[in-house]
């Protein structure tokens, strides 16, 4: 039996020094890169650490970092912990550079990195840095962002209008992207303005969902974390250069607070501040051409694209007086919502009405696409044989750079003699006349009989006819005291806006309920959506809430001390597990917690 204990407690020393085996490496993104780019270092170690110190990175400059992240995790009651330390450097000359050893101290002993070697070669030098230029040109304020702290983050969020093409024919189509790349953690955002277009037809691109889809690219080697803002198609409406004027954007960025005793570590567990910062997008210049003279046909009208015609009758075999419906449709894509009206030339015997226009049109990512109807209603007056001649159509097709016509078959229709009593025949002039389907049916004619109703009959002197009467003062002095009430209540607004924050606060919970299955998603509209009912219901701004304002405030307002602790507790779990995983307690709970606690606010304030 001691030989058995003794066995089992070796096994199981050993085991415990396998799993406390402590890492620490250093790695790149690229181990070849070019003289004006951007090298990525990581310095990664799996257990807590202390007294880092990075290398000396002789033969390169340090563009970004430290950037700390932490990672923490407890798996069947043990918790571990990893840090990572992250560096942006640009090398300073061609040739061999090797990276030296980066070193920390973690459970009191002292562990180093291996070396590592990088080959520069030449590149276009100075591209990275005039871009850091451009876009710094654009940076944070330095009364909001201590120095050295967040110098380069115009290199990690900035704004890019992407159009699909820089040279264009005059109404041919344009894909415009406004994009946002970050590689830092937004709290907040909204723009602060966004460009007319002018001298552009525009149609924006509706997105059916309203969170941001984000994913990640890869910018001149480096990754980021990209949405689109808005996606418009443009159509330039005149010749010469159009400049998209920039966007502008003001954001709420998220880092943690800076450490007095200079630990990163102490640093993370230091709390978070919130930074103010305006980004501007670069302006755009499109180089419009004019649309070629050589062989533009007569029947072109300044369709641009690329597109298809037919035309059909509803009937062929008629009698004079009865109507029939003739249609045109053009379909394709390009400029169809620019289309000229169509002009199809008609029997003179026939009656003809302003034709009915229907557009099928589909703006996506794409461009513009589908098709556009006219339905005209023709009426022949007199029996014979007769012929609705072809429609022709041109259009300009840019990817060939030449015009292209288009014609619709004839039609012939033969008319037969109408009916003697002409019930169906009128006498308007063509000015002013609308869609008539059938003449008999939808136009009333004077009546001839004595169908007339005596005064005093019926609603003249019933008690319907004094309730009408007396219903429209009554409604009226209703109207106007209720606009005095709303006025009145709605004067107060830090009182509205206190009122409605729980009604706020539901639709971040509901987005959140959304997101359980996606940890990171849940937690990050569960903190939006508790910040933004605390800064509504204390009426404090977004940008000056803290974990102490939050505290004072809500004693000031006699909340009991339990739901205060609650309430913060909370919010440390939903910032911690935005950077770190959790366990403990799942999605759900923490979801009907956050909800419970908003219903207790609000019953007691």
């Amino acid at each position: 039996m001691k030989i058995k204990l003794s066995i089992l407690t070796l096994l199981l020393c050993c085991s415990s020094l396998v799993f406390a085996q402590v890492k620490f490496t250093a790695s790149v993104n690229k181990t070849t890169i070019g003289t004006g780019e951007v090298l990525e270092v990581t310095f990664s170690i799996n257990a807590n650490g202390e007294r880092f110190a990075p290398p000396a990175f002789g033969g390169f400059q340090v563009v970004g970092g430290p950037n700390v992240s932490n990672s923490i995790s407890m798996i069947n009651g043990v918790t571990s912990a990893s840090i990572a330390y992250g560096y942006d450097l640009v090398p300073t000359k061609e040739g061999e550079i090797t990276i030296g050893p980066a070193t920390i101290v973690a459970g009191g002993r002292p562990y180093s990195t291996a070396p590592i070697k990088i080959k520069v070669v030449k590149g276009q030098g100075g591209q990275a840095s005039q871009q850091a230029q451009q876009q710094g040109s654009n940076g944070p304020d330095s009364r909001n962002i201590q120095k050295g702290r967040v110098s380069d983050i115009s290199k990690s969020l900035f704004l890019r209008a992407e159009v699909d093409k820089t040279t264009a024919y005059m109404g041919q189509q344009i894909m415009m992207n406004l994009r946002l790349y970050t590689r830092v953690n937004i709290a907040n955002g909204e723009p602060e303005k966004i460009p007319d277009l002018n001298g552009f037809y525009s149609q924006e691109i509706k997105n059916n969902n309203p969170n941001a889809q984000w994913r990640t690219e890869i910018l001149n080697g480096v990754r980021y974390n990209v949405t689109d803002i808005k996606q418009t198609v443009l159509f330039p409406e005149h010749e010469g250069n159009i400049t998209i004027e920039p966007s502008i954007m003001n954001f709420i960025v998220r880092q943690q607070a800076a450490s007095s005793s200079g630990d990163p570590f102490d640093a993370f567990f230091g709390g978070y501040e919130d930074v103010k910062y305006k980004i501007k997008s670069a302006p755009v210049v499109i180089h419009v051409k004019p649309l070629p003279l050589a062989g533009k046909p007569a029947e072109f009208t300044g369709a641009v694209g690329k597109f298809n015609i037919e035309a059909s009758l509803d009937k062929n075999d008629v009698k004079a007086n009865d109507a029939i419906n003739f249609q045109v449709k053009v379909s394709g894509a390009g400029n169809l919502k620019l289309l000229k009206p169509i002009s199809p030339t008609f029997p003179a015997d026939f009656e003809k009405y302003e034709p009915k226009i229907t557009d099928t049109i589909t703006i996506n990512a794409s461009g513009a696409s589908g098709n556009r109807k006219y339905t005209y209603l023709l009426i022949p007056r007199h029996q014979g044989d007769f012929t609705i001649d072809p429609v022709k159509f041109a259009y300009f097709n840019p990817a060939t750079g030449r015009y292209v016509s288009l014609s619709t078959p004839a039609f012939h229709v033969k008319v037969a003699k109408g009916t003697g009593d002409g019930s169906n025949v009128t006498a308007f002039s063509n000015a002013g006349k609308q869609d008539v389907k059938v003449l008999s049916n939808d136009i009333r004619y004077i009546k001839t009989g004595s169908e007339l109703n005596e005064v005093g009959s019926d609603f003249y002197g019933s008690g319907l006819y004094y309730f009408l009467l007396i219903f429209g003062p009554a409604g009226f002095l209703g109207a106007l005291v209720y606009g005095k009430w709303r006025d009145k209540n709605n004067a107060d607004v830090v009182g509205l806006k206190s009122r409605k924050a729980g009604k706020v606060a539901a639709k971040h919970l509901a987005s959140a309920k959304l997101q359980l299955n996606d940890k990171k998603a849940f937690y990050e509209n569960l903190f939006r959506g508790l910040y933004g009912y605390l800064s509504d219901k204390l009426n404090i701004p977004y940008s000056d809430l803290n974990r102490e304002k939050i505290a004072s405030e809500l004693k000031a307002r006699s909340l009991d001390e339990s739901l205060i602790n609650e309430m913060l507790d909370t919010l440390d779990l939903c910032e911690m597990a935005r950077y770190a995983p959790v366990s403990g307690i799942t999605e759900q709970q923490v979801f009907d917690k956050a909800q419970n606690m908003i219903n207790n606010i609000e019953n007691k304030i």
